[in-house]
């Protein structure tokens, strides 16, 4: 499966301008700052297809990369507390409105940054997921600002913190020196395979 063969395709700022759902999705969600956009630029190994904003909160589009067999969907994070209430209304209502279309939708893969603990949003979007049996695995990013033991013990402790999504994949992951990218890549496949 070619990660390197990717363009931008489009945005969507509203549920009306999602374009035709004409290849396996592969949706990227997760907090503000958590490494979205990183993640997206190192599957596919270019410095900024996926714009790195230096603002949390900033983007506020689904963006659509389109490869040969598959399209990568990069929802806007959440969470972050300056945005207005609008704003957030908006977020909910697009979000909501990619999700609950018939989309091809061949995986969700969570972002949760590893040294911290989930938030509420993280675990409203996991229990979402979860409950409507959506495929999902969760890469933690921001391995490589672990030191070993404080990475054991928070992986450790993620672990628990997400216990009530039992059976669900976790993945580490560093943008920085690539660890966990050929898991990320392995598995995104894997999906795909099922649904094509």
């Amino acid at each position: 499966m070619n990660f390197n063969k990717v363009e931008f395709e489009t945005s969507s700022g509203n549920a009306s301008q999602l374009p035709e759902s004409t290849k396996p999705e592969i949706v990227f969600s997760g907090h503000s700052n958590v490494g979205k956009s990183s993640l997206i630029n190192k599957l596919v190994q270019r410095k900024n297809l996926a714009r790195v904003s230096s603002q949390p909160g900033k983007t506020a589009t689904i963006n659509f990369y389109n490869a040969e067999e598959f399209r990568l969907v990069d929802l806007p994070g959440y969470g972050y507390a300056k945005v207005s209430k609008a704003e957030k209304a908006r977020w909910a209502e697009l979000v909501e409105g990619y999700l609950s279309a018939q989309r091809n939708i061949a995986l969700i893969i969570q972002i949760i940054d590893i040294r911290h603990k989930p938030t509420k949003d993280d675990y409203d979007m996991l229990g979402f997921l979860y409950n409507s049996n959506a495929p999902f695995v969760i890469v933690l990013t921001k391995k490589d600002k672990l030191k070993k033991n404080a990475y054991e013990k928070r992986l450790e402790g993620i672990m628990d913190e997400l216990g009530e999504f039992e059976g669900t994949e976790l993945i580490p992951f560093s943008a920085v020196d690539g660890y966990g990218l050929e898991d990320v890549k392995a598995v995104i496949e894997e999906y795909i395979n099922e649904v094509i």
